[in-house]
């Protein structure tokens, strides 16, 4: 029995502080260090930065969000949601028919030519069908 116990005895040795320094160290990570609103800032030297981040255009994070909507729902809904971010959002309207048309040359891939074209509607002056034309 002493032999055992003295297994158990050097197993807690050696796990206990393992299991201490990585709860500990979970802890600290959880404190808001940053102050009372809950902003983390990350600080880095300029001298380690390659390449600054392109910022991108806001008509093409419109037209990616609508090319995944299309793919999880349907062309519809991506449909009425291009017509509802051109009229809160004017500036996008020249972008529009590009736009619509990406989404029926997409439409025409996911959901073949005929069921893409029932999703057809006047956005964009008919551009959705357009692309779904030229895809066919």
């Amino acid at each position: 029995m002493t032999h055992t116990a003295g297994r158990i005895g050097r197993t807690l040795a050696l796990v206990l502080p393992v299991v201490l320094v990585l709860s500990g160290t979970l802890a600290v990570t959880r404190v808001n260090w940053a102050g009372s609103n809950g902003s983390q800032i990350l600080t880095a030297s300029s001298e380690n930065v390659s390449v600054r981040a392109k910022s991108r255009a806001p008509q093409d994070v419109l037209r990616d969000a609508l090319l995944t909507e299309l793919q999880e729902k349907d062309p519809g809904t991506a449909l009425t949601h291009l017509q509802r971010e051109v009229e809160h959002r004017p500036s996008l309207a020249q972008h529009c028919m590009s736009i619509a048309r990406a989404l029926g040359r997409a439409a025409v891939e996911h959901y073949g030519p005929v069921k893409a074209q029932s999703y057809s509607r006047p956005v964009c002056d008919t551009s959705f069908a357009s692309g779904v034309a030229q895809e066919r």
